[in-house]
């Protein structure tokens, strides 16, 4: 009798369960046509416009000019003009054509991913991709790295590999070292998109679908908005100095490395760690908010991967611009944008430092301005 009434409790969760998730699908198909009606909008006005007119002006400015400084992050390309871009590109010292892409959250990186994949056709390269997680873990046991490492290494040249992951050096393991390449984007607006991305509706259907028992979310926290989050002081947006965080907030963890000490929020270990392996693992880190500038780098500083890359993508640009953008983000005040800042100074100057640095790369190419 006992077993029964188990077996019959079990089936009724079963069935709550399924309910649940039903309902969520319902919910989702509900909002496909404000989805429609929005991205419509978004791609009129994508094809409407030169693609450079995407990230930055459409027309060509003087250099040393205010608007020409803005189109490239506040930087004077004069500047770097004299510098051998060959000092600048990691690809030269890497015989073995395997790239590993260890991809930042919310940086654009499901876009650099696809776009990776439809180049893999057009230029004669491996592509593979690591398998949704159940738990992303980006810091991996000593094992779990040797085990990693082991298999990219045996790719067939050339091949890319991509995985939310932290820095890994292979040659600890006696083994050659890949070619790196990553994005970065302004780290306040990478973590309120994070907050954002993981309460869309169909972030969790779709975990639900790969993960049956994954348990569902409650609805307070899908409806707790960013700002009061951050002005009530909640947990999940405070944002302190040495924590250890499970939201991938800490932009420098994915570059400082598997390194224990790379795990800190806003540390002055992470900051310098990540500037030093990307200045000399990294072939290019690229910025999601100028898009049209990360792909011409790409495409010059590492070819036999990106040659092309521009074009593909603004030819095909609603293809990939539709790439996870959620809808049910809203504006974020700059008010509580500046409160969050305060907390963020040293992962803020590393994604400067790799704005300057793309900046650099791209200014030493000497590129006609027509480019």
């Amino acid at each position: 009798m006992f077993d029964c009434i188990i077996g019959r409790v079990s089936e009724l969760l079963a069935v709550v369960s399924v309910t649940s998730t039903c309902m969520l699908f319902i919910h989702t198909s509900s909002l496909q046509s404000q989805l429609a009606v929005y991205t419509n909008n978004i791609d009129h006005s994508l094809t409407a416009h030169h693609p450079n007119s995407y990230f930055g002006s459409a027309v060509d400015e003087p250099e040393g000019s205010s608007r020409h400084k803005s189109k490239f992050g506040g930087y004077d390309l004069d500047e770097f003009r004299n510098i051998d871009p060959k000092t600048l590109n990691n690809t030269v010292h890497h015989h073995k054509m395997t790239l590993v892409f260890n991809r930042v959250p919310k940086v654009g990186s499901q876009s650099t991913m696809e776009l990776l994949r439809s180049l893999s056709y057009k230029n004669g390269f491996t592509f593979h991709k690591d398998r949704p997680q159940k738990v992303e873990n980006i810091k991996l046991t000593e094992r779990e790295q040797r085990r990693l490492v082991q298999l990219v290494d045996v790719f067939r040249p050339p091949s890319v590999y991509v995985k939310h992951v932290c820095y890994m050096n292979f040659t600890t393991y006696n083994l050659t070292q890949p070619i790196y390449v990553n994005m970065v984007r302004d780290p306040v607006e990478r973590v309120i998109s994070w907050y954002y991305y993981v309460r869309a509706p169909w972030y969790f259907v779709e975990r639900k679908q790969a993960f049956p028992e994954l348990p569902l979310p409650s609805a307070a926290w899908l409806r707790k908005d960013y700002e009061t989050c951050v002005l009530t002081g909640d947990r999940e947006c405070q944002y302190r100095e040495g924590d250890e965080r499970s939201d991938f907030a800490q932009l420098t963890e994915f570059f400082c490395g598997q390194e224990k000490k790379c795990t800190g929020f806003n540390t002055d270990y992470a900051l310098q760690k990540a500037k030093e392996n990307v200045e000399k693992n990294y072939a290019v880190v690229g910025v999601l908010e100028d898009l049209n500038t990360t792909l011409t780098v790409l495409e010059h500083y590492v070819p036999k991967f990106f040659k092309g890359a521009k074009h593909l993508y603004w030819n095909e640009v609603q293809k990939f611009s539709k790439v996870n953008r959620n809808i049910y983000k809203p504006t974020v005040s700059e008010k509580i944008k500046d409160i969050v800042r305060k907390n963020f100074t040293r992962e803020i100057e590393f994604y400067e430092f790799c704005k300057r640095r793309m900046y650099m790369q791209y200014a030493a190419l000497n590129l006609p301005d027509s480019y």
